[in-house]
């Protein structure tokens, strides 16, 4: 490797190339991956299972050229499943499990040529906005290490963050791509429903509202990967709108004059901190700058009726999880396994029947019809990802009420959960940050299955403001 590159600064699509032109290897790649992991993974436990060896294998092995051939990567510990690798998904239910199948996702990740080197942390079974986990530990944000990195994706997010992999497998049902890439600087993009698969296990999370993809520090690797996983698998329950080219070709395309609406205020009335207040303004005139038509509006629905059908619905499936686990582990469920946030919740969800979930289901789609009207007349809304900088590790934190946890939630996250129940795209971008050097996540969503829209925005404004030159102060050298 050349003693003039620095290859923690460079993304995951320059990787590729510099593999391809044969001015680095893929072995040396993954074996710096390794010790970058080895550099910072004590400070911020982001990493909890090790795959080194079999990355190193795989490095040294002639594979079939593809996007990101030879990318060294790590998998998020929750859904997608690696045959032979012990799975955990931040619990003390599972362990000892270790997955016989590949899930679809990861064969896809491997036939993009991404070598995953490890796992990354969660919260139990992802449920959280932080990564606080009693299984493994509190994973800590590179930009403060007394702060969450978000969640439930905080261990990619603070690796990607600290340069141990220019990219991480994410997934997200109320935000958790898009929490951990605002927390962390980094680009997340939720995809639409029924974009790639969750094959071979599940149909769906939810009606819908979980969906795979990852954590990048550049647009250009976003759309790459967005390309290297979209595709219906066989017998799936919802298929995205059909792209008319690849992602990577959709970001060289100008996004045209973009008719955007941003709001200030939060759907349940909860007040944004001063910096994300002056974010959201600083990038409205930026959009506005740039030729797009800007106007301060909000789409028109009952947030809290929403709000709290999308936590009945969430209750239900803590407690589709629990029995899940149960029934393919052959194991009894006690409360002794759980965190008591995990348990209580999944206690909440059991008491519910099957009627009070379809009429929450109901009550979800009937103001999921009302938001999407906004995007009849708008092609973008403009907010931040959270409602505040990343907070300190401790405050989100359970005191015996799920409930009033789940609040606080909502505070710290205050939109994401809303292209979850819609099954909209949307992209929080690493725009602006705080006086205190802390990152605050722009957050734009577009109509359904228009990632090409987000995406060619993305990379005007990354152009306009980069942002891939930020380092943390815990970052591997």
């Amino acid at each position: 490797m050349s003693s003039n590159l620095n290859i923690g600064d460079v993304d995951a699509t320059a990787m590729a190339d510099l593999i391809r032109k044969r001015e680095v290897s893929s072995s040396e790649l993954v074996e710096d991956a390794i010790w970058r992991c080895e550099q910072v993974n004590e400070k911020l436990n982001a990493v909890i299972t090790e795959m080194f060896d079999s990355a190193l294998h795989l490095s040294r092995t002639p594979v079939k050229e593809s996007i990101f051939s030879g990318v060294p990567f790590l998998m998020k510990d929750f859904a997608a499943e690696v045959a032979g690798v012990p799975f955990y998904e931040g619990s003390s239910f599972l362990e000892g499990y270790v997955p016989s199948v590949d899930s679809e996702i990861y064969k896809r990740f491997n036939a993009a040529g991404l070598i995953t080197i490890g796992k990354t942390n969660l919260p139990e079974l992802a449920i959280g906005v932080t990564t606080e986990p009693k299984k493994f530990g509190v994973t800590r944000n590179p930009w403060d290490l007394k702060r969450t990195p978000g969640g439930s994706s905080g261990g990619a997010g603070a690796a990607v963050a600290s340069r141990v992999v220019p990219m991480a497998h994410g997934n997200d049902v109320g935000g958790s791509i898009r929490i951990p890439a605002s927390a962390c600087g980094l680009v997340g993009l939720k995809p639409s429903r029924g974009r790639s698969t969750l094959a071979p296990h599940y149909g769906d999370f939810l009606g819908g509202f979980f969906v795979e993809n990852g954590l990048t520090r550049t647009v250009r690797d976003t759309a790459a990967l967005l390309d290297a996983i979209s595709g219906p698998h066989i017998g799936e329950p919802y298929n995205a709108p059909p792209n008319g080219d690849c992602y990577r070709k959709e970001i060289e395309r100008e996004p045209g004059k973009l008719r955007i609406g941003f709001s200030i205020q939060t759907p349940l009335g909860d007040p944004l901190s001063s910096e994300c207040v002056q974010a959201i303004l600083d990038t409205a005139r930026m959009c506005d700058s740039m030729g797009h038509i800007v106007e301060e509006v909000a789409p028109s629905f009952d947030a809290m009726k929403l709000w709290t059908n999308f936590t009945t619905v969430l209750a239900c499936g803590v407690s589709w999880a629990l029995r899940d686990w149960s029934r393919r582990l052959g194991r009894e469920l006690s409360p002794e396994y759980f965190e008591e946030f995990v348990w209580a919740f999944g206690q909440r969800g059991l008491s519910l029947t099957a009627a009070d979930y379809l009429l929450a289901v109901q009550d979800i789609q009937s103001q999921v019809r009302n938001l999407s009207e906004f995007y009849e007349d708008r092609d973008i809304w403009l907010t931040t990802t959270l409602g505040k900088p990343p907070v300190e590790l401790g405050t989100l934190v359970y005191n015996g009420d799920p409930f009033e946890l789940r609040r606080r939630m909502a505070e710290f996250s205050p939109y994401t959960y809303l292209a979850n129940a819609s099954g909209q795209p949307a992209i929080s971008l690493p725009l602006y940050w705080t006086d205190e050097n802390l990152p605050v996540g722009l957050h734009f969503t577009a109509k359904m299955g228009r990632e090409d829209l987000l995406l060619r925005l993305a990379a005007r404004l990354e152009q306009e403001l980069p942002w891939n030159d930020k380092r943390p102060p815990v970052c591997a050298t």
